[in-house]
């Protein structure tokens, strides 16, 4: 574990679908005691909720819990922060209506504050990250679902009981594939990372063809761009679709909010570059004239933005509480 500075510190939580992450973080956005564990998404509540324990128990060690000011808990998926509860997470089996904030304010005796995770990773970009100076952006995370959280005129976009910014479930095809959510054709269902990954698994599986063909292991996301940067015909016919994808969406936000720029996290932000010609052609094709020329840039906070911008609701909570 890394030596702490004499600071307050806040235990930052990031639940994902996938990995569920856990850290102290300080009010400067450094981050300390970082661990990461896979989320056991289909055992239930309580089984995810212990994990949450467990893992802020964990980031706890060796320091002084005075120093400890409070809780910021990333979510996905619908919630309300204000009453500390998660209304859906379709990605993690059980999680409907679900009190989060009292067994955590429970177990640690700390007080909890609660975030959407892509509206969290949108506040530590643009307080820590590439969003410093910006006062409209829109943050996407493309994961194993695909997030969002939006800064506009300068303020974080929370919307009706904080639910906005739920972008992965905007339409995209009519009467298409099934979302994890139950809707059909939402642009998670299409561009999200296991979407991706589902649509190579079929391909190959059907087609037997290219460098992927006959792999020991199940192909995953990374396998695809690392075969499509080595030439792969089938590989790059996935990621253009993919990139397809994302440009239809992109262009959607940016006829939505406007933004000086469009900020990719999550796991499929490290392939923007391979990713981004196609993007962009699909949102010159698909974009309004003045929408066409904004940039698209990499999370500066990668995996730890969900964290930092968890830790930031602690630190504007006490913050207003002393003022």
């Amino acid at each position: 574990m890394e030596s702490l500075t004499l600071d307050e510190f806040a235990i930052a939580l990031d639940l994902g679908g996938t990995q569920l992450r856990a850290a102290l973080v300080d009010r400067h956005g450094q981050v300390l005691n970082r661990v990461a564990v896979l989320t056991r998404a289909t055992q239930g509540p309580d089984v995810v909720i212990q994990q949450l324990k467990d893992a802020a128990q964990a980031v706890m060690i060796g320091v002084d819990r005075d120093r400890v000011i409070g809780i910021g808990l990333s979510v996905p998926g619908p919630l309300d922060a204000a009453a500390g509860v998660s209304i859906s997470i379709p990605t993690i089996a059980g999680f409907e209506n679900v009190k989060l904030r009292e067994p955590l304010q429970r177990f640690l005796d700390l007080s909890v504050w609660l975030e959407n995770d892509g509206t969290a990773a949108a506040l530590a970009e643009w307080r820590f990250g590439v969003g410093v100076g910006l006062q409209n952006f829109v943050y996407i995370t493309v994961s194993t679902g695909i997030g969002g959280g939006v800064v506009a005129d300068n303020r974080l976009l929370r919307g009706r009981l904080g639910l906005a910014g739920e972008v992965g479930h905007m339409t995209i095809i009519r009467n298409g594939d099934t979302c994890s959510c139950g809707n059909k054709g939402c642009w998670e269902a299409y561009a999200s990372g296991t979407a991706f990954t589902r649509r190579a698994r079929k391909r190959v599986e059907a087609d037997g063809l290219g460098l992927l063909a006959g792999s020991v292991a199940p192909i995953d996301g990374q396998a695809v761009f690392e075969a499509a940067a080595l030439g792969d015909p089938v590989a790059m016919e996935l990621v253009s679709e993919e990139a397809e994808f994302l440009g239809i969406g992109i262009a959607n936000l940016l006829h939505l909010y406007s933004p000086e720029a469009i900020v990719i996290g999550g796991g499929m932000s490290p392939n923007l570059e391979i990713l981004r010609p196609g993007i962009l052609s699909k949102i010159s094709e698909a974009a309004m004239k003045g929408f066409e020329n904004v940039p698209i840039v990499r999370s500066a906070l990668g995996g730890n933005s969900g964290l930092i911008g968890a830790a930031s609701l602690v630190f504007d909570a006490v913050s207003t509480k002393m003022s």
